[in-house]
């Protein structure tokens, strides 16, 4: 009779742990990288590539697309662990990435490839999105699970921010407008040389984190780190029937999933709804950072805030919320000048997109223990990939509507 290994009651943490959450983190910034990546440049790209704004939609909406194998990826991490998911996971990212670099002078076969290296990329998503608490409580104890979860989720928003920054500092925009200005062939060979350059150090920074993983990325510790991570839980079918059975849950997930979803798509094209008022594609790159960066930062010390004082989640939650219903509200108002006359300047404008992004972006991490909480002993990664999932569904049928009306 083989001997069982028993874990301590108390439970066991490694220092390897936060290499793990390292590794896993990367890969949620560049998969938030490379999906990010032609928002920010729409511009630059349409001159370049040929891309017409039904294109430039069409590159952020294969990230909600890329979430149809969702509910397969969340059977292969319950079933087969976190290893094998992150393997299939990076190496899909590394041939995406590397489709979109391949050299080819027909611009129909290259906008082809580039679209194909999206939707690749997006399949990644299901992973590094809902992973993030299932990792935290696999290697992480329980008071510091929340803070591993903020920072393993937002890693993959500070990627699509990292877009914002780097795509419309490298790349130069073509005078700054949204319709094609008369360039010299020589200006159009620049901007396309500067985007296949940030295209090909995608492409390596994905490969060395692919490599990374391969050397060193365990499905699990020897010793569970503490009594939940250790316990059985429910088999997949049961957990669906547990979760869409449960009303409680399932108003938890719409209130994460309309808000997150719709603000995840808008922010993808923000170039491109903000230019017919004139606002220039660094400055919508500027605020695209600023508010991602912002939510970063608030989301990891308000997840730190509720490893020490436990049963706060909600009210956290609500505040978050408010905070970011005043601020879309405002940024409404100011768009309306011709109903309220409030002035759109740039100070306004960066102010309350700022301030959104802030709040909702905050509350991701804070949404992902309350589902967890919410639902035990359902697996955190069915979990949470059936409301992100639907904050996918929401984020599309807003790209749609854009593939659609783009003008």
């Amino acid at each position: 009779v083989p001997v069982q290994r028993v874990a301590p009651l108390s439970g066991r943490v490694y220092g390897r742990r936060w290499l793990v959450l390292l590794l896993f983190s990367l890969l949620g910034f560049a998969q938030g990288l490379v999906w990010n990546s032609w928002g920010p440049i729409q511009n630059s790209a349409r001159l370049a590539f040929g891309f017409s704004g039904w294109d430039i939609a069409l590159l952020v909406f294969w990230g909600p697309i890329g979430f149809a194998p969702c509910f397969f990826f969340m059977w292969l991490m319950d079933k087969k662990g976190l290893r094998v998911t992150v393997l299939l996971t990076s190496s899909l990212m590394v041939l995406g990435a590397g489709l979109r670099c391949i050299p080819v002078s027909d611009l129909e076969i290259r906008k082809k490839l580039i679209h194909g290296g999206q939707l690749l990329n997006g399949l990644a998503g299901p992973t590094v999105m809902n992973a993030a608490p299932f990792l935290s409580t696999t290697w992480f104890s329980p008071d510091e699970r929340a803070t591993a979860t903020a920072i393993a989720s937002l890693l993959n928003y500070l990627g699509a921010a990292g877009a914002f920054l780097v795509g419309p500092l490298v790349v130069p925009s073509p005078n700054g407008t949204s319709h094609l200005p008369l360039v010299s062939q020589s200006n159009t060979e620049h901007i396309k040389d500067r985007i296949e350059a940030v295209l090909y150090a995608e492409f390596g920074m994905v490969s060395l984190i692919f490599s990374a993983a391969l050397a060193y990325f365990p499905s699990r510790p020897p010793f569970p780190p503490s009594v939940a991570a250790a316990s059985q839980r429910l088999s997949y079918r049961r957990s669906f029937c547990r979760l869409l059975s449960n009303f409680r849950f399932l108003m938890i997930a719409l209130a994460y999933a309309i808000p997150l979803g719709v603000f995840s798509g808008w922010s993808g094209v923000l170039d491109l709804i903000l230019t017919p008022v004139h606002v220039s594609q660094v400055d919508a790159g500027w605020i695209g950072f600023w508010s991602i960066v912002g939510g970063c930062v608030v989301g990891i010390a308000m997840a730190r805030f509720a490893d020490f004082i436990r049963g706060m989640l909600k009210f956290i939650l609500l505040l978050l919320l408010s905070g970011a219903t005043l601020a879309s509200t405002w940024f409404t108002l100011t768009c309306l000048t011709s109903v309220t006359h409030l002035p759109l300047t740039t100070a306004t404008l960066y102010t309350s997109c700022i301030l959104l992004g802030i709040f909702l972006n905050s509350s991701v991490p804070i949404f992902f223990e309350l589902f967890v909480e919410t639902v035990y002993p359902v697996p955190e990664g069915i979990t949470c990939g059936v409301v992100t999932f639907l904050s996918n569904v929401f984020m599309g049928v807003l790209l749609f509507f854009l593939t659609f009306y783009h003008t």
